[in-house]
């Protein structure tokens, strides 16, 4: 049985887990210890008896990879995969629920970035990626943990397609295979799981994955807000090819998207997304409601004053703020706008 737990298990900074004696089921369960989920989540995201998380967290205390244990004693031998597998062959189903349809991320806790055993690769490729095609297809279906997420490596669509039937299937599997997966039509299929694409993390490994298609990206992203468009659009993360598509995508939206979310947009961040709308204006609405607006922000004020769509009678509003009274340059940049007032303001 577990004892009590009041702190969430943590894992050993700078302990390298690979050269630690760990079974494919230590390494799944180590994968899901993030430091904030406690003893009982782990219950829940793994699918595993309590009793089972209790052993395998004192196993991994004992090995030195979670705080609280002694440090870890260097490999005397390696451990075969095989041993390993006999060690852990006697293991129940596990995995995590997927998101229920039309369930908005947004309205959800951000999820933790998720941490792969190195087992699950180790277990792919040192045994199951040597069996037939036909042989990964028809294991993939009906495999159970750690084997089910092994399979989340396999290069195969036809393989992603058996795993997506497989009634253990959860969302730590769809996150697996929108980071690792390489093929155009395997992504294709995770994608043609709502439940899956709806989570932050599968569609940010996803927009990571060089081989998203254009298309799926406009699918995905075409009637999601502005806002979140933007921030994907301009993000470091994304692949040159995806992020291309999200400035058309964004660009689009502006154009006939709500009032509101333009004005979101362009407030939200302090006007940097101007720089994105090159030859796009704004209509009577959105101007109105950025015109009721009081500004207290230099960046925003700046950026507005040199977009040359900004309308006149936004122009005149931003001239009797009082930050631009306070900031002569401002007021220089606004006077100088082609939709400036006559005399300046």
């Amino acid at each position: 049985m577990i004892a009590p737990v009041s702190l969430p298990p943590k894992r050993r900074a700078q302990v390298d887990v690979t050269k630690l004696p760990l079974s494919p089921i230590d390494g799944f369960v180590l994968s899901r210890i993030d430091g904030a989920t406690d003893v009982a989540q782990l219950v829940q995201v793994t699918g595993l008896p309590a009793e089972r998380v209790g052993e395998v967290l004192e196993r991994l205390r004992r090995h030195g990879a979670l705080e609280g244990g002694d440090e870890p004693e260097p490999a005397t031998q390696e451990v075969e995969l095989a041993e390993v597998m006999t060690a852990e062959s006697e293991e129940p189903e596990t995995g995590v629920a997927e998101l229920p349809d039309g369930v908005e991320p947004d309205e959800e806790p951000a999820a933790p970035e998720e941490q792969e055993s190195p087992t699950h690769r180790a277990l792919y490729m040192q045994s199951l990626s040597k069996l037939t095609l036909d042989e990964r297809v028809g294991r993939a279906k009906a495999s159970e943990e750690p084997e089910l997420s092994a399979w989340c490596f396999d290069p195969s669509p036809r393989v992603v397609a058996a795993v997506l039937e497989n009634p253990r299937l959860g969302l730590s599997h769809a996150r697996l295979i929108a980071r690792h997966h390489r093929d155009a039509q395997g992504l294709e299929l995770l994608c043609g799981r709502a439940a899956f694409t709806a989570d932050d993390v599968v569609r940010r490994e996803l927009l990571r994955n060089p081989q998203l298609q254009g298309g799926i990206v406009r699918r995905l992203f075409g009637q999601r807000r502005a806002i979140e468009q933007w921030k994907w659009s301009s993000s470091r993360e994304v692949t040159e090819q995806s992020r291309r598509t999200l400035k058309e995508t964004f660009r689009a939206r502006f154009s006939s998207g709500p009032a509101e979310e333009k004005v979101e947009v362009i407030i939200k961040t302090d006007g940097r997304c101007i720089a994105a709308l090159s030859g796009l204006g704004l209509d009577s609405k959105t101007a109105a409601i950025l015109c009721a607006r009081s500004y207290s922000s230099p960046m925003l004020v700046q950026n507005l004053a040199r977009w040359s769509a900004c309308p006149p009678p936004l122009v005149a509003h931003l001239l009797r703020q009082a930050i631009v009274k306070r900031q002569p340059q401002l007021k220089t940049l606004l006077n100088q706008h082609p939709n400036a007032p006559r005399g300046g303001g």
